[in-house]
């Protein structure tokens, strides 16, 4: 059974990680390294810091995400796009943050390594997260409204026969 109080819960964590996402991949990280004085390796060595605890708060949002899922009445649809989150977190977390972090520490030593295309799949995966997050949130409300619409429409009739 849907219950406004777990799509609350759901609809808030999907907007926190959006708004996360979207303050620090696509709004501080680019920023930064515009400012005066910022080094390549000094900004580098601020992005590793600031993506790793953005990723420790990312899979907390997706616990929890998960868990208002688990009882309330989730359809299918809804664990669809769900999957897919949380298959693209996963492949962020134990690929994608990790070559990105090679590549930063070799910058920071004074390497200079190949260039690649990795930066531009994070960005875009970045991307895909927000366009889910929000998908799922509007998926959430959407059902929870028309369910709870249903039972009230239930009430009625059967008011209606017993009057």
């Amino acid at each position: 059974m849907r219950s406004h109080t777990r799509t609350f819960i759901l609809i808030a964590a999907c907007f926190l990680w959006a708004g996360l996402i979207i303050g620090i991949s696509f709004i501080e990280s680019p920023a930064k390294f515009n400012a005066p004085g910022m080094t390549l390796s000094l900004g580098l060595g601020i992005e590793r810091l600031v993506f790793s605890l953005m990723n420790k708060v990312e899979i907390a949002l997706c616990t929890i995400l998960l868990v208002a899922m688990c009882f309330n009445g989730t359809t299918k649809r809804e664990w669809i796009v769900a999957g897919v989150l949380t298959g693209v977190l996963f492949l962020q977390t134990n690929w994608l943050l990790l070559s990105l972090d090679v590549q930063a520490s070799a910058v920071g030593t004074g390497q200079n390594p190949q260039p690649n295309s990795l930066q531009s799949l994070y960005q875009a995966l970045e991307l895909v997260k927000t366009m889910l997050l929000f998908i799922l949130a509007f998926l959430a409300h959407k059902l929870t409204i028309i369910h709870k619409h249903a039972d009230r429409l239930k009430a009625h009739r059967l008011q209606d026969l017993v009057s």
